[in-house]
């Protein structure tokens, strides 16, 4: 018996049953709508970013968390980024637990991560090094609601639509910040020992080159509506952030001056439905926008750099998108894992220093050292389990691909996943699910330097490379 026959004729007989000619079948339909909710903490609320936090004095500009779900008649997928500098797994999780309550979209199919803004509170909860951690504060309790209301309103907002991608080029706002310094010329590190590289060195004669690549992609996933009017743009851009702030500011950095460029280049001010832009970090870990190999320019007004940044990324996004041509239906498919990794062990002898260097207790509100800050981080990690589990993601939007790092993550690794990925194109959505400190490479490793110290850095070594086989796997499982 031919079964494709017989099937053929089993769905001819229900067509006809129903009352439909196989010319009336319904066709499938693609859906996306988009939402922002507002974040913005209380003034007076430290800013982290630095190794002393502060007190806010003064909003420049709101927080969000912009978002995108996406919808193609046999599975959901929704984004959210959100303007912080990372947040906590517990917050996202308990964030996807309202978001499934609401939509019913599952875990796997939720990307969920922070823009890396330096001017803004905390997300990661009073203790981020603490293992497990401690139960969410109040302001963790807030933006986990506010993420579940703004899928949930953008999964409210679904309408016909179509979509493509594309990806552009920004090489101009992206530089290595660690430089490979003159033998002997790095300065001391808070353990006493001296590392080949240097992070943001500053112009200077002792600089040999920078330790590694850029990534000036700028991958963008643009969504419109039926008759083609603006609807959403996810853009991923790897860039650590800018700063360029007022003292005592919460601004959402260039990243939130980019969505508002784009919104103005595009023609979408007030339209119905609202028009949003999402720009989320790549693999930006060891980049940032200073060219150490000239003396630096004259400083501007503050956020003027913010500004510049922000134009050039969505000039080159809008650049990109011109070329985009638009599929009305595309495959959706997601998976998730929790990676097992190895953590930092500390050796009995960098127990003892750190305990020497912690033994006078800090005064309330006293700042501390860095040798101190890295001597109470020491014995924080001196607590932590040989291995934990982080959460990774991939994802398949037609024909491009998505992965997720709940690390500061190298550029190398990004561009490794670019080239690894059976999608093209790809990019990496990086402090997404969780934070768990840099991710430096293993030859990066070698070359020392903040990023690699432990407590900036919690796991081991080769831990770049079980991310980046691991997502490889995952996306080829949905080829």
């Amino acid at each position: 018996m031919n079964l494709n026959l017989t099937m053929r004729s089993l769905l001819l007989l229900l067509l006809t049953t129903l009352g439909l000619s196989a010319a009336e079948t319904p066709s499938k339909v693609f859906r996306a709508g988009a939402a922002t909710s507002n974040i913005t903490p209380d003034i007076g609320g430290d800013i982290i970013g630095g190794f002393n936090p502060f007190p806010s004095t003064h909003i420049h500009d709101e927080l969000h968390v912009r978002c995108l779900v996406l919808d193609n008649g046999e599975k959901k997928i929704a984004f959210a980024v959100c303007d912080f500098l990372g947040g906590s797994r517990d917050m996202f999780e308990e964030a996807a637990r309202l978001v499934k309550e609401t939509t019913g979209i599952p875990r796997e199919c939720l990307v969920m991560s922070g823009t890396h803004t330096h001017s803004a509170s905390s997300a990661m909860g009073s203790d981020r090094l603490r293992m497990p951690q401690p139960p969410l504060d109040p302001y963790q309790k807030f933006v986990a609601r506010r993420i579940a209301d703004g899928v949930t309103r953008a999964a409210n907002n679904l309408v016909p639509a179509r979509i493509g991608w594309a990806v552009g080029s920004e090489p101009n706002q992206v530089f290595c910040r660690r430089w490979i310094m003159k033998p002997g010329t790095a300065p001391v590190n808070p353990f006493g020992k001296v590392d080949t590289v240097k992070m943001n060195p500053g112009y200077g004669p002792n600089l040999v080159q920078p330790s590694g690549p850029i990534d000036p992609d700028v991958s963008v996933l643009s969504v419109q509506t039926a008759d083609g009017k603006p609807l959403a743009v996810l853009a991923n851009y790897s860039l650590h952030y800018v700063g360029d702030v007022g003292p005592g500011h919460v601004s959402a950095d260039y990243f939130g001056a980019f969505c508002d460029r784009l919104q103005q280049l595009v023609g979408a001010d007030r339209q119905e439905p609202p028009f949003v832009a999402i720009l989320s970090n790549g693999t930006s870990g060891n980049i940032n926008n200073n060219d150490y190999s000239k003396p630096p320019s004259p400083r501007g007004p503050l956020y003027s750099k913010i500004r510049k940044v922000a134009d050039d990324v969505a000039q080159a996004a809008m650049k990109a998108m011109q070329r985009i041509e638009y599929q009305t239906w595309i495959p959706l498919d997601a998976r998730y894992r929790d990676l097992e990794v190895g953590t930092r062990r500390v050796s009995d002898e960098l127990l003892q220093w750190a305990k020497e260097r912690t033994a006078k207790p800090r005064a309330l509100n006293e700042k501390g050292t860095l040798e101190v800050i890295y001597a109470e981080r020491t014995l924080r990690m001196a607590e932590y389990p040989p291995t934990i589990k982080v959460p990774i993601q991939a994802l398949r939007i037609g024909g491009c691909g998505i992965a997720t790092s709940p690390f500061e993550t190298f550029t190398e690794t990004g561009l490794e996943l670019k080239a690894r990925s059976p999608f093209k194109p790809s990019f990496t959505i990086e402090l997404a699910g969780g934070y768990y400190g840099y991710l430096p490479t293993p030859e990066q490793h070698l070359l020392g330097g903040y990023e690699t110290w432990i407590g900036t850095n919690r796991v081991e070594e080769q831990t770049s490379v079980k991310l980046a086989d691991a997502l490889v796997e995952m996306w080829e499982e949905m080829k």
